[in-house]
């Protein structure tokens, strides 16, 4: 099991200069190939504190600058808002620049109202963007000439230069699914499984199962899923459980924020996020989130860690774990020391399971 870590630059409540946060995540960021970790991944998003990348490929790109070993991925771009030639051409770029280095292309459709106000784009025409989007960067990144005629973008036969050095790329491409509905839209397009924790693990198999199903509909099969998850390990229990919960509580109320899940109303009125307008009248009518999102992540001791991460991979069966370690208000001095302790005590054991798990497998075969 491959272990990578994330960056999302988070000022909650404000409680900072916006470029003092990005630039404590940049250093944090940059640690990560030092202590070890498979890939980099960040996020993206835009107009408001949640988190603050709002051109995640360029964010990679200064990242793949001050590194030169370790991986990047995405987590995601949200295709509905962008010109799918100009993302094709930014990952071709970028591809070149890490020169061999493996690049994970996550994609998403999005969900919250104030980017697609933002950007001009109904929700309602998410799903339909978000298809043609992909189809389009697939053909842009496997065939040097391409044209597509569609709904919303017609374009004419053509060539994005410089060409990738990498020629499956398409092959490297992830969607994040929250829903059955979400994963059908993934499978058609040819994507594995991103899991970005929502819900209960249990229900995200139930999801997995639900796009491998799809999957073989569409006639290839189903990735093992690469799964997200926010960390705090601390060397006490106590102190991992107090101050774990109150990050990634404050984190889940911030995403609540952010996605306006307290108010359903607008989600019932875009085609295609039902699901989400069952999840936000949960929310209203329940509440209880922030306790929940807390429960399934990666919070406490070493040990506390290793078996959580165990948990995971028996539920998903993943093949890689992106640890998001500063989130929340978290102060920075507190992120690096879960970071470190995580890389010292969590992450050799995890890797070497998985290392031991493989040579088992291949013995047998």
């Amino acid at each position: 099991m491959k272990i990578s870590g994330a960056v999302f630059v988070q000022n909650f409540h404000e409680q900072q200069p916006d470029h003092e946060v990005f630039l404590e995540d940049l250093r944090l960021a940059e640690q990560f190939e030092p202590l070890g970790f498979d890939s980099i991944w960040s996020v993206e998003h835009h107009f408001s504190p949640y988190t603050m990348v709002p051109d995640v490929l360029q964010f990679l790109t200064y990242l793949c600058g001050h590194t030169k070993r370790i991986g990047l991925g995405t987590m995601v771009v949200v295709l509905p808002w962008h010109d799918p030639v100009r993302v094709a051409e930014q990952i071709s770029m970028l591809d070149i620049m890490a020169n061999g280095r493996p690049l994970t292309l996550g994609f998403g459709r999005g969900a919250g109202r104030i980017e697609f106000d933002g950007f001009r784009v109904p929700m309602s025409e998410a799903r339909e963007r978000f298809a043609e989007a992909a189809e389009i960067i697939k053909l842009a990144l496997s065939q040097k000439r391409f044209s597509f005629n569609g709904k919303f973008f017609q374009i004419p036969e053509m060539s994005i230069r410089p060409q990738p050095i990498d020629k499956d790329l398409v092959n490297r491409m992830y969607g994040a699914i929250v829903s059955p509905e979400t994963g059908d839209i993934m499978a058609k397009a040819g994507m594995g499984m991103l899991v970005i924790p929502q819900k209960p693990w249990e229900e995200h198999r139930k999801d997995y199962d639900a796009f491998v199903a799809s999957c073989a509909r569409a006639g290839f099969k189903a990735k093992a899923p690469i799964a997200g998850c926010w960390v705090y390990c601390a060397k006490s229990e106590r102190e991992a459980m107090e101050a774990g919960r109150k990050w990634s509580k404050n984190y889940a109320e911030s995403a609540l924020n952010h996605y306006e899940y307290h108010e359903p109303e607008h989600f019932k009125a875009a085609k295609g996020y039902e699901y989400h307008a069952q999840m936000a009248q949960v929310v209203k009518s329940a509440g209880g989130f922030p306790e929940m999102f807390a429960d399934t992540q990666v919070i406490g001791t070493p040990e506390r860690c290793i078996e959580v991460l165990r948990n995971v991979q028996n539920i998903l069966g993943a093949s890689e774990f992106v640890g998001v370690f500063k989130f929340g208000g978290m102060p920075y001095e507190e992120a690096e020391r879960s970071l470190k302790l995580f890389a010292a005590e969590v992450m050799p054991v995890i890797k070497a399971q998985g290392h031991d798990e493989s040579r088992s497998a291949a013995a047998g075969s």
